[in-house]
């Protein structure tokens, strides 16, 4: 049986997550640091898990396999829920892959090294999360749950 779990610090997606989820009759687990209002859904369980680092994504990593879906935009949780199996989105629908969660790594230090450089603070924060990224994603999520189910 596929499970969903979400990465919901800072996560835009949680909504359209539970309507997916409801429609294919999965267990959603929702984890975080806490401040999130629960949902009334009983296939949605909220898990809140104690303050610290990366506390939220061990409990994921620890959880997830094949057939689970991942929601998260952390690429160092998406690569361990990568090798325990699991298929794993981004909140704008891209996948991470064994193909590209490397790079994605590689990347990833690579921009926190940069910003370490900068004595000055200077730099973007990114692109803002569109109505087109939110389409992307329940697009995504809708085809990761039919092919997680369809293999299990």
């Amino acid at each position: 049986m596929s499970v969903l779990y979400i990465d919901a610090d800072a996560c835009p997606v949680k909504e359209e997550a539970e309507r997916v989820a409801s429609r294919h009759k999965i267990k959603m687990y929702v984890v975080s640091n806490g401040g999130l209002r629960p949902s009334r859904n009983p296939l949605v369980e909220n898990i809140i898990v104690a303050d610290g680092a990366d506390v939220a994504d061990m409990w994921i990593a620890e959880r997830c396999g094949a057939g689970d879906v991942v929601v998260t935009g952390d690429i160092p949780l998406a690569a361990k829920c990568i090798e325990a199996g699991a298929q794993v989105l981004r909140h704008n629908g891209e996948r991470f892959t064994p193909a590209n969660i490397g790079q994605q790594l590689a990347m990833r230090d690579l921009m926190a090294d940069l910003r370490a450089a900068n004595p000055l603070g200077a730099g973007g924060s990114g692109k803002g999360f569109t109505k087109a990224d939110r389409s992307h994603f329940l697009d995504a999520l809708e085809r990761e749950i039919r092919a997680a189910k369809a293999a299990s």
